[in-house]
């Protein structure tokens, strides 16, 4: 097999929602860990290190995408985690904002500031280690919804909209200023080292969203609007990752602009389905879902994959991957079946 060149335009044209020259790889998340699973190298504590150590990670994080054919490195830093009090996300913690006056004491100003300090030197390193080719799908992670929740709780976010609905809705106001804050210095500081910029928020869940349509609506789609015109302005498009059943809500994340979005379950709904609905106005990325990754002999994943890339084939900008990430639990075996299928499909 030849040296595999990546050139980060494959995926920034599919993002764009056109055919790519070659069908670009694309992940999510790709967990270190299962990196260092896959190569045998132990490199993922350093990233928690000093600049040096920071940049080895960078390094070998950017490798393992270009050893596996990939033409962009998937990177993000968080919000959620930085927020003080945060956790009821990701870690079940209580809601630190509960009443209005938790809202006005809450340290919203500090935030930015925060968030740099915690993650300026990364995004710095992964400037420096990526390798020539290649530039980062990513950013800010977080979306509005999520960042919500991760000082809430969601059922207490669910009662605070009947009990306190001007709680419940200033918060994603605010929540929406600060994330433009921290977008408008990202993109000033860091914006050259992605080709396309992103933020999961995931929305819903197998059957239906996970707040009332008219609520995503009203109060987290035009929050997004700000930060997608910003990443605009900067020539750069703009992907949504979000999980769940969003059909009811998706035109009217399409008229907020986005370029392109990720994420399918074959319980929700084939990729397939994605393409043929809204392949005409946006890229699609994802592919196969990431419980067939868990569970399907290597050969069943060759096929499924190889089906579903005959019916998607010619339908605008398409990047391949799993439908959600690569965590820890998904095998080896099946990660790799998946890039040596794409691998061979695409003649690397």
């Amino acid at each position: 097999m030849p040296m595999f060149v990546p050139d980060y335009k494959n995926l920034e044209v599919a993002a764009r929602n056109r055919t790519a020259p070659r069908l670009p790889l694309y992940e999510h998340i790709i967990s270190d860990l299962k990196m260092e699973e896959i190569t045998g190298r132990k490199f993922a504590a350093l990233s928690g290190g000093d600049y040096a150590d920071k940049v080895e990670y960078a390094r070998a994080f950017s490798q393992f995408y270009m050893d596996h054919g990939y033409d962009t490195v998937s990177y993000e830093h968080c919000i959620g985690p930085v927020m003080p009090g945060s956790g009821s996300l990701g870690q079940h913690a209580p809601g630190v904002i509960k009443t209005m006056d938790d809202f006005r004491k809450y340290p919203w100003d500090e935030i930015p500031d925060i968030y740099f300090r915690a993650y300026g030197e990364s995004f710095m390193a992964l400037r420096e280690a990526m390798p020539e080719g290649m530039k980062g799908v990513g950013g800010v992670g977080n979306g509005i919804f999520e960042c919500v929740e991760d000082v809430t709780g969601y059922l207490d976010l669910c009662y605070m909209r009947e009990d306190d609905y001007d709680l419940f809705s200033g918060l994603f106001v605010k929540v929406g200023e600060v994330n433009l804050k921290i977008w408008e210095r990202f993109m000033e500081e860091y914006g050259d080292i992605f080709c396309v910029l992103r933020f999961g928020d995931d929305l819903g869940f197998k059957t239906s969203t996970l707040l009332s349509d008219e609520d995503i609506r009203r109060h987290i789609i035009p929050q997004y609007k700000p930060i997608i015109d910003l990443v605009h302005r900067y020539g750069k498009p703009f992907l949504l990752h979000s999980c769940g059943c969003i059909f009811n809500v998706f035109e009217d994340i399409i008229s907020a602009g986005i370029d392109a979005k990720h994420s399918n379950e074959d319980v929700i709904a084939e990729f397939p389905v994605w393409v043929e609905r809204y392949g005409d106005r946006i890229g699609n990325f994802g592919g196969i879902d990431t419980e067939a990754l868990c569970l399907l002999p290597e050969a069943d994943i060759k096929e499924y994959i190889l089906d579903v890339l005959a019916r998607v084939g010619g339908k605008g900008g398409i990047a391949w991957g799993s439908g959600n990430s690569i965590p820890d639990y998904v095998p080896a075996s099946g990660f790799l079946a998946m890039i040596d299928t794409v691998r061979a499909y695409r003649g690397d």
